[in-house]
């Protein structure tokens, strides 16, 4: 009989436990320093990954993330989460306040993958 080893801790994985997981939410936030806060979408892709990755216990997971988003309430922007085999994952981030120049949002994930590309 074969043996099937699986290493989700090592790799992200987009199964439905991990999205139902992400699809619980959690919240973030950054301090950009200014009067008219703007996220760069680098640091909102970085903060979204380490935030996933602290509430899933996986590793930090490849998000981008394709507009700078205003530090308004109630802006929304979309990310991806890719998984190393190449499956995708929608991330919603929407700023929930802004308090001078920090800018706190809500981070949730889609409930299904998109399979990977062959």
């Amino acid at each position: 009989m074969p043996i099937v080893r699986l290493n989700t801790a090592a790799t992200w994985s987009l199964s439905a436990a991990a999205a139902g997981v992400l699809h619980a939410g959690c919240s973030g936030s950054v301090s950009v320093g200014s009067s008219d806060p703007k996220l760069s979408s680098g640091k909102l892709a970085n903060t979204v990954a380490e935030k996933l990755a602290s509430t899933t216990g996986q590793p930090k997971p490849d998000i981008a993330c394709p507009e700078d988003p205003a530090g308004k309430v109630g802006t929304t922007t979309r990310c991806t989460l890719t998984a190393k085999e190449g499956s995708t994952l929608g991330v919603s981030v929407k700023v929930t306040s802004v308090e001078g120049g920090k800018i706190n949002f809500d981070i949730e994930a889609d409930e299904t993958a998109s399979p990977a590309r062959n």
